[in-house]
């Protein structure tokens, strides 16, 4: 266990020893466990503290509240949750950029399942700690997708398809099997779900984005 600062100096270290910086990482994915299932409202220092096997006042030696490590895991996540929407290629195939889409949101909810339930969790909080994300860098990305697909419905290179409820759907179906887990699995058993989730997927948006004739 780390020493805790003396009266006087900063809590927090400007240059991380190699303990520093693990003890840092076991407490982000302690919170991530915690707030992946608790929620934000219902999680605390002391849970995570005992998850990362660090008493509180060394875990506060590195954050000073729950908001901290809440925010420093939501900054992390939501570059990762967007980087497949920003990899659309207009100069692409249609269907192949909607379906590798699509493909890369099923592998995140396949090995990302705790990040997706922070975010989820979050949004059903109603998005308190991300509303300017929301609003900003989420809205301008989808916006600026989504005028690409309904370039690509005009020019008769996809079937006509409303672009920002294309986008909803396929988060809405790969982020399900993340967000829901316990549920797929009481359902299916103990069989992985994702080599079936795929074959499906590609069977219902290989349809619905067919161009007509």
């Amino acid at each position: 266990m780390d020493p805790l600062p003396e009266d006087g100096e900063s809590s927090r270290p400007r240059r991380r020893t190699r303990i520093q910086q693990r003890n840092v990482e076991a407490i982000l994915d302690a919170a991530l466990d915690v707030f992946s299932q608790a929620g934000f409202r219902a999680a605390t220092l002391d849970a995570i503290a005992e998850r990362a096997g660090l008493s509180k006042p060394n875990l506060l030696y590195y954050f000073d509240s729950k908001e901290a490590i809440h925010a420093e895991l939501l900054d992390g996540l939501l570059d990762i949750w967007l980087d497949p929407l920003r990899a659309l290629d207009a100069d692409g195939d249609p269907q192949a950029q909607l379906m590798g889409y699509m493909r890369r949101k099923l592998d995140m909810s396949r090995e990302m399942p705790r990040e997706s339930r922070l975010f989820a969790n979050e949004i059903l909080q109603g998005g308190p700690r991300i509303t300017d994300t929301l609003g900003g860098t989420l809205k301008a990305l989808v916006d600026e997708k989504a005028a690409i697909i309904r370039g690509w419905t005009e020019a008769g290179r996809l079937a006509p398809v409303d672009p920002h409820h294309l986008i909803f759907s396929i988060w809405a179906l790969t982020q399900h099997y993340a967000d829901f887990e316990v549920q797929v699995r009481a359902v299916l058993g103990a069989r992985d779900p994702f080599p079936e989730a795929e074959t499906f997927l590609d069977t219902l948006y290989g349809r619905l984005l067919a161009p007509q004739g």
